[in-house]
């Protein structure tokens, strides 16, 4: 029965290219970090600089969450050609998205609580000490984010081969987009503090720290608020009202004597879908005819077919 060519009909479940390229910066980012975190930390001890001190605390919030990113990174690779994981291991970044997600989200409500508490019990502030901190973290923060993002999170495949007119599928790395928005969301957060504690310093505005502290936060939570739906869409399988559920049944339709009955479609890696399509026909079409409809839909990885014949003949008279 065929078994010594039974390779022939099998295909492999690795369909997420290797990402060792960002895999490596991440790592830089996380060591970076780490290093940031343990030198404020230890000198914040040593100058009993509670500003330095905090601060190095805070890094190691955002450490933890790239630490997940690369994590994410590293256990997918480990487990691509594992049997065990049907479609292949990509949701794994997925998931590690979702979880620093939350974690930009925990740290948003703590920068919106820390603020209120400042406006109502205002704490003296040294000015120069926590400005020096806060210039630390934006050179470190941008010196990452420039890492991060030297290929850009958006676009990690080439576009030559197709575009398509009637769609924009994600095309999103959304594991590094994660680590992105932490890097970034600390950054902002240096930035909106070195204007609030000048403004504090030469104006004697000292409400300004606190307001821009509840501003970035808002900012900070909006951003988890996307990346929550963009990775919870993922790990959900919500793609039926995604354009390429519309593109399927156009192509699969076309020729007016066929009809989706049922269909179901979920992403596998970054940008490429796998679906399983039940349709009834009125002809006398092949799968291999069906599947050559979908050849320019170039996102489909992984497409199993059913049919059902019409016994009227045509599907009008079914």
């Amino acid at each position: 029965m065929h078994q010594e060519h039974i390779e022939l009909w099998q295909h492999h479940h690795v369909f997420n290219a290797e990402k060792k390229a960002i895999e490596k910066r991440t790592l830089i980012v996380v060591i970076i970090t780490f290093i940031t975190m343990f030198a404020e930390i230890f000198f914040g001890w040593f100058t009993n600089s509670m500003a330095l001190f905090a601060d190095g605390w805070h890094m190691g919030t955002h450490a933890f969450a790239l630490g997940v990113s690369l994590l994410a990174y590293i256990l997918a690779r480990k487990y691509a050609c594992d049997d065990r994981f049907t479609f292949g291991a990509w949701k794994i970044e997925i998931l590690g998205a979702y979880t620093n997600a939350i974690v930009l989200g925990i740290v948003g409500l703590l920068m919106i609580f820390t603020s209120v508490e400042r406006i109502i019990n205002p704490l003296s502030i040294q000015y120069n000490q926590a400005l020096f901190v806060a210039v630390i973290g934006l050179v470190v923060n941008v010196i990452c984010a420039v890492i991060l993002n030297s290929d850009g999170w958006s676009h990690e495949h080439h576009h030559g081969e197709h575009q398509h007119s009637e769609h924009n599928h994600d095309h999103q790395d959304l594991n590094q987009k994660s680590a992105y928005l932490h890097v970034l969301a600390d950054a902002l957060t240096s930035v909106l503090a070195i204007v609030a504690l000048l403004g504090a310093k030469y104006f004697q505005f000292n409400w300004l720290d606190p307001f821009i502290g509840i501003v970035g936060a808002g900012l900070i939570i909006r951003w988890t608020v996307l990346l929550l739906k963009d990775t919870a869409k993922i790990l959900l399988d919500r793609e039926m009202d995604s354009p390429i559920a519309a593109e399927i049944k156009k192509e699969i339709e076309s020729d007016g004597d066929t009809k989706i009955s049922d269909l179901h479609i979920w992403q596998v890696a970054q940008n490429k879908y796998a679906c399983i399509i039940s349709l009834v026909m009125g002809g006398k079409y092949s799968i291999e005819e069906y599947k050559k409809r979908l050849e320019n839909i170039h996102e489909l990885t992984h497409i199993t077919i059913e049919i059902y014949q019409c016994k009227a003949g045509t599907l009008q008279q079914c």
